[in-house]
């Protein structure tokens, strides 16, 4: 999905942030992650029971994910961001396809995430993502 999606400057700047984190995990550098997740991030995700605690945490997930999947495609769709102030939430629906244990895996989902500036920089504090709804 092209950066020029969003005309206004600060949604473009989130935007690209966002397209950057994601190519981090879904193009083989998911120690990326380290760039833009916030140290006290917090993520729920649709695979593990608890909350996950703290950015190094996160990148684990993600990297463990990307270390056992090989991942063939990953596309956002229909994103939208709200900023408030130094904050903004992005939502997005996504596809994606990978192979894990053997099978081919193709999904959907929806992924929504909390941004907050500091340092002139957009840091993700909070992600929950999860698949449609059957």
């Amino acid at each position: 999905m092209s950066t020029t999606l969003f005309s206004n400057p600060v949604e473009h700047e989130i935007w690209t942030t966002v397209r950057a984190l994601n190519d981090a995990w879904t193009k083989g550098n998911p120690d990326g992650l380290l760039q833009y997740f916030h140290p006290k991030m917090l993520a729920i995700t649709a695979t593990d029971r608890h909350r996950l605690d703290g950015g190094p945490a996160c990148v684990a997930a993600w990297k463990a994910f990307a270390n056992n999947a090989r991942i063939h495609f990953w596309k956002e769709i229909d994103p939208v961001i709200r900023v408030y102030g130094e904050s903004a939430v992005v939502a997005y629906d996504f596809e994606m396809s990978f192979d894990m244990g053997g099978q081919t895996v193709n999904m959907g989902g929806r992924d929504m995430f909390l941004f907050v500036k500091e340092n002139g920089k957009w840091w993700a504090v909070a992600d929950q993502f999860s698949p449609y709804p059957a």
